[in-house]
Parts: C-alpha cells; structure tokens; sequence
C-alpha cells in the first residue's frame, strides 16, 4: 500500500480541486538525450548556459539525488513511461527492443482522462512498439512538420518551440494536455570544435579522473556543453510561448536526461555519472514554497504514477501494470512531516549496444545509499562496454574514446582505458561522497565488508521481492530476447566479413587483435 499512498494522497488534493472549480494542471516534460548530473547551470556548472532549467528550478523544486534505474535511451524512457524499474519490462529492459505489448504507457492512459498527447523528436527509442502488427504511438500524435536552421553540423533541424506552438495550436478546447519534449541534444555526433565559439577550454572546473585531462577532451567537453545550451533555448521558447497564452501557472514543467553523458565509462554503464541526472520541477499553481532543493532518492519510476495523479487515475484504473515508484506529490505539496519516499535507489542495466558474442549484455545491479554505491556484475568475464574486436558498441565514438584507446595502443598510459574499457570484478563499492568518480573500489576493503553485505543483502531481497529475473536465477533470459536493429547479430556477422556501418562508433574503435593480447 505504501507505494500507492502518494497517489491516494493525490488522488484527494484533484478531487479537491475538481470541487473548487480549478482546472487539472497540464504537463510539458522536456527531456534531453544524453545529459549528466550536475551539467545545468542551477548546479553551478559555470561550462553550461541553462537559463530555463535555472528558471524552473528558481521557480519550483532542484533535485540533487534523481536517478534513472537503466542508463541508456530506450530502458530509461521505458520507465518513466510505465513507471516500473527496467528489470520489471521484460524486453523493454533491453536497448533496441520489441516493446512489450502488455505494458500500457501513462501517454496511452491519460488520453483517457480526457487530456490531449503529444511529442515532438525523439520519444521512446530506439526499438519497435507495435500491437497486433501495427505501429504503436506510445507519447500520442507526433508534431515534426517545423524544421529550423541548426547553429551546428548534426544537431537536429527541428523547430522543437515551434512544433510545440503547434501542439498547443491542434488541442481541442480547455482540454489539459501533455507534451513530451524530446530533444535530440546532446546525443552525439558533435561538429568538433563548436563548443570553443562559446566558451574557453579553460572554464571546465574539472576533467573526471577517468579521462586525460588535454585539449582534446576539453574541447569535447565543451561540444556536450554546446548541445545542452542547445536543448536548453528551445525550451526557453517553450517557457516564454506558455507565459504569453496565460497558461504558465497551471503548467508542470520537468526537465530532465534520458541517461549520462555520451563519454566513455559514463552512458551505458552503471557508476555514479551514469545513472544521476539532472532534474527541475516547477508547478506554480501546484508547488508549494517553491525554490526548495530536494535531496531526497527521486526515480525515474516516479513520473508515470505522478502524471496519473494529477489526472485523477490510479495505475489499476488507468489499465497499467502495477507501478514501482511513488507519486511526487507529497514533495511538490511539502509534507515535511511524511517519510521519504525511499531510502535506497537500485539501478541496474541487461543488454544495451550490441558487439558480444550472441548479442549478450552486460548484467548488472546496483544499490546507493546514504554516501554508497555497491555495483554487483554478474557476468565479469564479459567486456562491460562490448568487445574489442567489435569496437566497444557500448561506448560511442568520439575525441575522447579515440583518445583513450590510442594512448593504450600506444603504450602511453593504461589507466584511462582500464577505468572505461577494462573488464571489472564482480562486486564494486564506492564512498559516491568522497569519490564521485567511483575510482577507489572498496569492495574488497575488510573495514567495508559489513556494509557491503548489507547492501547486498538488501539489494537482492528488495530485487526478489518485485520479481527481478536476474535474482531470481533466469537472468538468462534478458538475453534471448530479440534485437530489433539492423545491427543484430553484429559480432558474428562483423567476424564473417560483412561490412556494416555500425553508425555510432568510429572505424578507429575496433581492434581485430585486442589490445589486451598486443601487451600480453
């Protein structure tokens, strides 16, 4: 019952409303592909320019602790969009899957409360969803016909403001609606050097640890920044277009990343940059003592039973499987004297890129709490971002994998490609407090040995409880899950001598002979 008390609690404050007169909220929720906590200028990230993530969280609530459970592009929307953890979605916790027709979207539900749906860009991707052989829309009607000059080769030509004046213009009247903003910023490719039209190289406060800190990388760092600033201007637009229609006040306005930067040891793996991502609420109508910073554990979870309670739903109601986050309400209303909503997060990850043998991934589960972050890899005997010889799929290419990789070859220095390429011990923990980074593995530490078996513990009987395969002894079958992209099989058919163009690496990246058997 516990995870349906905020809705409950939601549920009350509607009806409430509904009996005062005042209209249900509409929602804008703008997310960006590919953006690390802390990299909006409301953190105090001085290399970014976020004036409308700033203004939301000046204007509503900034939140220091928000965390996907699966991080990269199609697991991470899959759970804001269902609200259930990764592991809980069947193949929808695989990149480039067969979404499941079981599993009904909050997009898919709320048209049914009698709010209008819309997207414009990326929704959920990469994958298939379909229901009985025909394309499924699960954000509702796309609006993409406005495209746009872009300040920079590959960032993409769509007028994201203008399609979401569009949306607005299309809604039926008094209708309240929602609108997923999907920005395709910062996901890579980046024009190299674009960043440096902007901003000096130095202005990064700090190179994490894992990378060389040259000019190189820097200068890659200020591209990611570019792409933010990017996201951040059209939502600006969006902001300003809902002040003058008088429709701000009664607007929540989210805005958040899919997963972490494009960078090695970061998107697609699963450290304390991967999984932590940046996250601003406002609601002015809604939100009480606005211009609060919440340090509470917020899952990505969380949206889907959010967006149902300001329409007045339950998850039962609404037709969707049972949900695994909490409503947010509670914060957004400033209970101070109620619970957390969770004192832990878990966060894991089955198959994301292709490039093993049998196109199988790389299993984890994680735990955080309180100022640590246990990571158990089940299968270490695999390549965490893909295989050598396959070009590390799970990493993309860019200056600083290419960096990284060639100062291996070139016997310069191991320890880069080691933290983001190297395979890794079964158990890892990490003082996420005093090394952000994750680079001190604790795990075998006697002083931590309590905790560790505490959070393991913990981990695994929360894990067990909601059905994980992967504890349960048939992880297995994240892997035979089908990949629906036109790189399945990719290992094989690469080894075979088919020529494939796997996009998002670069030709650099693979190693017919692995460097591991170059130094042996």
């Amino acid at each position: 019952m516990l995870r349906f008390s905020g809705i409950i609690f939601g549920l009350m404050i509607w009806l409430g409303c509904q009996e005062a007169g005042e209209e249900r909220p509409n929602i804008l929720f703008a997310i960006a592909d590919d953006a690390s906590y802390p990299h909006m200028g409301a953190y105090g990230t001085q290399w970014v320019h976020t004036p409308a993530f700033d203004y939301v969280a000046a204007n509503g609530l900034l939140f220091n602790r928000a965390y996907t459970t699966n991080a990269k592009c199609a697991p991470s929307r899959a759970t804001i969009l269902t609200g259930r953890n990764s592991w809980l979605l069947e193949e929808a916790c695989n990149h480039w899957p067969q979404f499941p027709e079981k599993f009904k979207t909050v997009t898919e539900a709320l048209p049914e409360a009698g709010y209008y749906v819309g997207y414009t860009a990326k929704g959920w991707a990469p994958g298939k969803a379909e229901r009985n052989g025909q394309r499924r829309d699960l954000i509702g009607q796309s609006f993409n016909e406005y495209t746009i000059e872009p300040p920079a080769k590959f960032i993409s030509g769509n007028d994201y403001a203008r399609n979401f004046e569009a949306f607005l213009e299309s809604r039926p009247d008094d209708a309240p609606w929602f609108f997923w903003y999907g920005s395709h910023e910062p996901h890579r490719a980046y024009e190299f050097g674009v960043g440096l039209t902007k901003r000096s190289i130095d202005e990064i406060d700090e190179v994490p640890p894992y990378w060389p800190d040259n000019d190189t990388v820097r200068t890659d760092i200020l591209d990611y920044a570019f792409e933010i600033d990017y996201f951040d201007s059209h939502l600006e637009k969006m902001i300003q277009l809902l002040d003058a229609r008088g429709e701000l006040d009664n607007t929540i306005i989210i805005v958040t990343a899919d997963n972490g930067m494009p960078f090695p040891r970061v998107k697609g793996q699963v450290y304390e940059r991967d999984h932590h991502l940046p996250l601003a609420i406002m609601w002015p109508d809604g939100i009480e003592s606005p211009n609060r910073v919440v340090d509470e554990f917020v899952s990505f979870s969380d949206f889907a039973p959010s967006f149902l309670d300001v329409a007045g739903l339950t998850p039962d109601e609404a037709g969707m499987a049972p949900v695994s986050g909490y409503s947010l309400m509670p914060i957004w209303k400033n209970k101070v004297d109620r619970r957390p909503l969770r004192e832990q997060m878990i966060i894991g990850k089955e198959r994301h890129d292709v490039g093993r043998p049998g196109d199988q991934g790389y299993p984890v589960r994680g735990i955080l709490q309180d100022d640590y972050l246990l990571v158990i890899n089940f299968q270490p005997d695999r390549w965490p971002a893909g295989n050598p010889e396959t070009g590390y799929l799970n990493c993309d290419g860019s200056p600083t994998k290419t960096t990284i990789l060639n100062l291996e070859r070139q016997y310069q220095e191991t320890k880069f490609w080691e933290a983001s390429f190297g395979k890794r011990p079964e158990e890892e923990l990490y003082n996420i407090r005093e090394d952000p980074y994750c680079m001190q593995n604790l795990a075998g530490d006697p002083e931590h040995s309590l905790l560790k078996s505490k959070l393991k513990d913990q981990m695994i009987q929360q894990l067990s409880a909601e059905g994980d395969p992967r504890v349960l002894g048939n992880g297995a079958v994240f892997d035979q899950y089908p990949d629906v992209s036109p790189m399945a099989d990719f290992y094989t058919r690469w080894q075979n001598g088919e020529e494939l163009d796997a996009g998002w690496v670069s030709p650099t990246d693979f190693e017919n002979v692995p460097i591991t058997q170059i130094r042996d």
